[in-house]
């Protein structure tokens, strides 16, 4: 890129080193050793071997995989058959954080810009890394300010800071003013003297801050990992009780005992549900990639879809990236001449079509004019935009003949003070909205003051441009009882009348971020909670506004894009990032809309909704086994009789009664709202639950070894047709309210346990045999009666206890 900054400093201020053409190679080479170089902290996320280590080392994997470590030893293979799920659940954890590994490492603050430098009186591009403390770095537009520096040279230099404070406005910077990493260039050129690099530079203080690696908190992953920490306490003594009461019943077959000790235990422990969770997640996440979501960790959208309080970033989240010409409002003092309206709305357009480089507000202008008809209007010479004198002009040949210089600018500096079209003015901007004059002057352009003898002829209503999605989308998050409060760097009143504008609930009282009570904790966190709307806001103050709600108790997503709201998305239990937004935003946030639509967080609740609701339902299943192993496991250590399963016997139990329905279960559609309390709600039924298919079981197991006449396997089929009887009275139960595939699927369950006991090769494979009538009859009969004990359970326990209008179902 050529710099225009070249040759354009200012008298007075000369190169960092005291000569313009910049630092030698000397001076760098010293700052380089004293380590006064850029080195820019970068988004640190998990190596592969930690990630790797994390999820093969977890509690869930250890206590499977001694279990199945020992049926590798004792045999047969078809008693480890559950082993396979260790694989399973830990393939999709790795997979899915490597996943999202890939797209934070690819993402940094600064990104692969290369700045141009001024050293031994030359300029030469260099790495962002390779910037060193007094380097001359050169701006023209497009350029990222890297490090945070001086101006030293200026030429109509502007930088957009909005991604840092906020502001949608850029800032005409002169020599002396500072500028920061992270913002931009937008006119003009110039060049700075580098102040901070590294971690000393603003936007990497804050993306420091930020990069350390965490994971979003997830009721349901820390739900499933308190109960895994009680069963592990309690598998302990019961693992020693089932080997000395097996080892004591099986005195000459100590393999028989080891194995009938391992069917004891794993099914106390949930692994489907472990599996089922990750999977259920994963699914998710495809769903929502479909949609443009990039869901960086998975338990994310489980919980934007706790969140009670979501605060939104105005600038490029209910805003987009222009200005959209809301009126034209003719003055009545410029009617007269040149005050028609066509004329004005023609005169508009040919001041556009003379812009080579329209500003944002002169872009609305084109955009709702266009160009004048070909040969009503001629541009004789123009003058562009400056935010030094906040005016752009044209020379223009008129229609009806003669010339006249059109102004269009800031209403204060091209109107005398005290003019009446002021106040009109300034009402307007009270409401948040952009005004510009526009008038006529027959002072030519090149006059020392074109404006002298202005013709005021209308305003020229703007406002920021909202997305298109904004109003539903938080419509549906008002009727989801979900509260949204606009936070932003802008003026209070400009963010109120956006908020206004897209109906937002108390956006008539928009709150100056510098008038909150810093000092007083309590009275921060009541302001916090009460208003909506918040202007003035620097990136600190969002991060202790996040974490003002999180004291009160509410549940926190953060929108944004910018650097200025790195903190408070790291902070927020969601951030989510706009795809186009900052390098930063993108690297933290758990969630990143990647086509920018506000309209995708609707179907991030959803799916979020859909797996708590589905997952919620499902564990009880799983719970519901692990109560009944347990109670099985105690009785046999209490009775000294051989325990009713092996291992085989548990998988098939386990897969036909749990694991295949569980996965469609979890996977169908549920609007439940969601709702803290998971573990709470899960035992109130799989405790009764557990201990009436527990007991059924081992009444029909003791029933059976009554009779002479069986022997241990036709007794474990017994038990085995009882247990797995009374589990499908859970699932019937758990699958409510019915639907034909529901029944469908329930029926093939009970399908495929028909011909496990009655094709050959499979009864033989399970070791299952019914031997006479007495005994199956029995268990069918107990049954019967559990289930009907599980019926009273459901309706006394559950469903009275359910809130009005947000049952189970």
């Amino acid at each position: 890129m050529t710099h225009p900054a070249e040759g354009t400093a200012e008298a007075g201020h000369p190169g960092p080193s005291g000569r313009r053409g910049g630092l030698t190679a000397a001076e760098v080479a010293e700052r380089v050793s004293r380590g006064q170089v850029n080195d820019v902290p970068v988004r640190s996320s998990r190596s592969v071997r930690e990630i790797v280590r994390a999820n093969v080392f977890t509690r869930f994997n250890a206590i499977i995989g001694v279990m199945f470590a020992i049926i590798l030893v004792v045999g047969p293979i078809q008693d480890g058959l559950f082993g396979l799920v260790i694989v399973a659940n830990t393939a999709i954890g790795i997979v899915q954080e490597l996943r999202a590994k890939r797209t934070l490492d690819s993402l940094a603050l600064i990104g692969e810009a290369k700045p141009q430098v001024r050293r031994d009186g030359a300029a030469l591009a260099v790495a962002t890394s390779a910037v060193v403390l007094d380097d001359t770095v050169l701006l023209g537009i497009g350029d990222k300010v890297v490090v945070d520096g001086t101006v030293t040279e200026a030429d109509g230099l502007e930088i957009d800071e909005s991604l840092l404070t906020g502001e949608p406005d850029s800032v005409l910077k002169r020599p002396g003013d500072q500028v920061m990493s992270g913002s931009f260039v937008v006119a003009g050129a110039g060049a700075f003297t580098a102040a901070k690099v590294g971690r000393e530079a603003y936007a990497a203080r804050l993306s420091e801050e930020a990069a350390k690696f965490t994971l979003v908190r997830s009721e349901l992953r820390s739900g499933i990992d308190e109960i895994l920490k009680f069963i592990t306490w309690l598998l302990v003594p019961t693992a020693l009780g089932l080997i000395v009461s097996q080892l004591a019943v099986e005195r000459n077959d100590w393999q028989e005992a080891v194995r009938r000790m391992v069917a004891g235990i794993v099914p106390m422990v949930p692994e489907g549900l472990v599996l089922l969770t990750s999977v259920a997640f994963a699914i998710g996440v495809i769903r929502l990639g479909r949609r443009q979501c990039l869901v960086q960790e998975l338990p994310a959208i489980e919980g934007l879809a706790r969140v009670d309080t979501v605060c939104l970033d105005k600038t490029g989240t209910l805003t987009e990236g222009g200005m959209d010409l809301l009126e034209l409002r003719p003055l009545a003092d410029g009617r007269a001449r040149h005050g028609a309206p066509e004329t004005l709305r023609e005169a508009l357009g040919a001041l556009g079509a003379a812009d080579a480089r329209p500003n944002p507000s002169m872009q609305a202008v084109i955009e709702a004019y266009g160009p004048p008809p070909d040969g009503h209007w001629r541009v004789v010479e123009s003058v562009p935009f400056s935010s030094a004198r906040k005016w752009s002009a044209a020379r223009l040949a008129e229609p009806q003949g003669g010339e006249g210089s059109w102004l269009l600018g800031a209403p204060d500096v091209l109107l005398p003070a005290g003019h009446p079209a002021l106040a009109e003015a300034d009402g307007l901007g009270a409401r948040g909205l952009r005004v510009l004059l526009l008038g006529r002057s027959p002072v030519p352009l090149d006059d020392p003051d074109p404006a002298a003898g202005l013709e005021p002829l209308a305003l020229v209503v703007l406002q920021q441009r909202l997305r298109a999605d904004a109003a539903d989308t938080l419509r549906y998050f008002e009727r989801q009882k979900v509260r949204a409060k606009v936070i932003s760097g802008d003026a209070a009143v400009a963010v109120g009348a956006v908020a206004g504008h897209l109906d937002l609930p108390g956006a008539d009282q928009p709150v100056d971020a510098r008038t909150l009570p810093h000092d007083d904790p309590a009275a921060f966190a009541d302001a916090a909670d009460m208003a909506s709307v918040f202007g003035r806001v620097t990136p600190q103050q969002k991060r202790d506004l996040v974490g003002a709600l999180q004291s009160r108790g509410h549940t926190v997503a953060m929108t944004g894009d910018g650097v200025n709201d790195v903190l408070a998305l790291k902070d927020a239990d969601i951030g989510v990032a706009m795809g186009t937004g900052s390098d930063a935003t993108r690297a933290v946030a758990q969630i990143v809309l990647l086509d920018d639509s506000f309209a995708t967080l609707p179907s991030v609740v959803a799916e979020g909704r859909r797996v708590i609701g589905n997952i919620e339902r499902v564990a009880t299943l799983f719970l519901v086994k692990t109560v009944y192993s347990v109670l099985l496991a105690l009785l046999v250590v209490f009775t000294h009789v051989p325990y009713p399963f092996l291992p085989r016997h548990s998988t098939l139990l386990s897969t036909l009664t749990i694991g295949v329905p569980a996965f469609f279960l979890a996977l169908a559609p549920n609007n439940e709202r969601a709702r803290t309390g998971f573990v709470r709600r899960v035992l109130r039924f799989a405790v009764p639950g557990g201990v009436i298919a527990g007991a059924a079981t081992f009444t029909s197991y003791m029933l059976a070894r009554a009779d002479d006449g069986t022997d241990l396997k036709a007794d474990t089929s017994v038990a085995t047709l009882t247990l797995f009887l009374v589990a499908m009275w859970v699932l019937a139960i758990v699958a409510r309210p019915y639907s034909w595939w529901r029944i469908l699927l329930i029926a093939a369950m009970g399908g495929a346990f028909a011909l496990v006991l009655t094709v050959p090769w499979l009864s033989d494979f399970f070791q299952l045999e019914l031997a006479g009538v007495r005994d199956p009859w029995l268990g069918v009969v107990i049954a019967g009666i559990a289930g009907v004990l599980l019926e009273i359970s459901w309706r006394v326990i559950v469903l009275r206890s359910e809130p009005a209008g947000n049952g189970v179902d």
